[in-house]
């Protein structure tokens, strides 16, 4: 099964006409930009393909059970469908399927919420096997406790007594066949999803074991609100090649590279997808094995736009998605980038001093990245450690991990056995000795 669009997106055919919406209320005014509220929301949309041809907003104090933004502002909505054209309303938040046909029925429009939304890019950005898997369980289990709604039309098939006998609608006789359908819907979701978990349970394992077979080696996990600049990062420092164009979830699979400090000293530098508000749980769930080596990470860069307006909010979402993760307590260095850009330099100061240690960056035209290496050199030297070694002359594989992995400073054979002096890193270096138990200290 294919992960399914929910915006159409052949090129042959017109970009969907799309309104936005957004529900204000004393529970989410804080997260709110007051500056855009809708900005986050359009960036979304178009990158999902569609135009946006209006933005709605509604102040309450809370949302209405009904249609989530009360009567009146619908029939207003309902009005901007029809002067704008408009074949698509996405809302901003998270709704129920109830919500969702009272609107479609007032505005005689489709309807579709964030989440919603976001799974639809991820669905188009979801390039390898893992990622497509990833993202059908995701749109699946969003889907199944929905599945109700979605079969409300099988509540209009009348029987055979018809008028207000007990074969008519909703009565004994028509209730059945609906909800034997829902029925047979919900099991073949329930088997899909048990298949498309056993194949991600692999795929997982398989990733879970090369993250650790990374244990003896110093690694790096990028971090960072969508389109912050990691993907640009990570190719001014390596020569990954990372798709780094300006747009969101550009990267939504992980790629490991090596990074190489200096002769001798090398880390593992690995991008991740981007984090995003409202990112729906049931995604962050299943991409939990795409952001395996954030997990596990010796260190993470947390990749900061500093010339977003909205900085800070997105640093405490990226810090919320970390804990979500499990990893909220991972060593972190704050990376302020795109300085090349920021006007706000008050608000960079107070970032700055705030998430310490940080470091004000530009990855497009490398303004202080030899400070970032130098530092991650001063890390890798607190963790090296000068020793004098000895092993057969006949195990040229660990002689080759020995040379690949350690700075040697001098080599002498005597009979059947090789003695080098070198330094290492110390973790690396005990994983050796109990590896490969002929490797002696002298």
């Amino acid at each position: 099964m294919d992960t399914k669009r929910l915006i159409e997106t052949n090129p042959a055919a017109e970009p969907e006409r799309s309104i936005l919406v957004k529900l204000i209320t004393p529970d989410n005014a804080s997260t709110v930009d007051a500056r855009n509220p809708l900005g986050e929301l359009k960036m979304l949309t178009e990158a999902a393909g569609a135009e946006v041809v209006d933005g709605l907003l509604q102040k309450r104090m809370k949302a209405s059970t009904r249609s989530h933004i009360g009567k009146g502002k619908v029939e207003e909505l309902a009005e901007r469908v029809n002067a704008s054209e408009a074949n698509l309303i996405i809302f901003d938040d998270e709704l129920t399927p109830a919500q969702i046909r009272a609107i479609e029925k007032a505005t005689d429009c489709r309807v579709i919420d964030r989440s919603e939304l976001i799974l639809d890019i991820f669905a188009s950005r979801a390039r390898t096997r893992e990622a497509r898997l990833q993202v059908e369980i995701a749109q699946l289990e969003y889907t199944s406790p929905r599945l109700r709604g979605m079969w409300t039309h099988l509540e209009r098939i009348a029987g055979a007594g018809g008028g207000g006998q007990a074969g008519s609608v909703g009565g004994i006789g028509t209730r059945g066949p609906g909800e034997r359908q829902i029925e047979v819907d919900r099991r073949i979701v329930r088997d899909r999803l048990t298949f498309l978990r056993k194949q991600i349970q692999q795929i997982d394992d398989r990733k879970t074991r090369t993250v650790q077979s990374r244990s003896d080696q110093f690694t790096i996990s990028l971090v960072g609100y969508t389109n912050a600049g990691k993907s640009t990062l990570m190719n001014a420092l390596t020569d990954a090649g990372q798709d780094a164009r300006d747009m969101l979830f550009a990267t939504l699979d992980t790629k490991t590279v090596r990074w190489e400090l200096e002769p001798g000293k090398h880390a593992l530098i690995s991008d991740t997808v981007g984090f995003v508000r409202n990112l729906p749980h049931k995604l962050v769930a299943s991409f939990k094995a795409t952001l395996e080596e954030a997990i596990h990470a010796d260190l993470l860069f947390h990749v900061v736009d500093a010339s977003s307006k909205d900085a800070m909010r997105q640093v405490m979402v990226v810090k919320g998605v970390l804990e979500e993760l499990g990893c909220g307590d991972r060593d972190a260095l704050v990376m302020l980038n795109k300085i090349d850009q920021a006007t706000d330099l008050g608000m960079v100061d107070v970032l700055e001093e705030k998430h310490a240690p940080a470091f004000r960056i530009s990855a497009k035209t490398g303004e202080g990245l030899d400070a970032v290496k130098e530092y991650i050199l001063g890390e890798l030297s607190t963790q090296q450690v000068d020793v004098t070694v000895r092993l057969a002359a006949s195990d040229g594989k660990l002689l080759n991990l020995l040379t690949q992995h350690a700075e040697i400073h001098d080599q002498s054979y005597d009979n059947n056995t090789v003695t080098l002096e070198l330094t290492a890193d110390r973790t690396w270096l005990a994983q050796m000795q109990s590896r490969y138990p002929s490797l002696e200290t002298v």
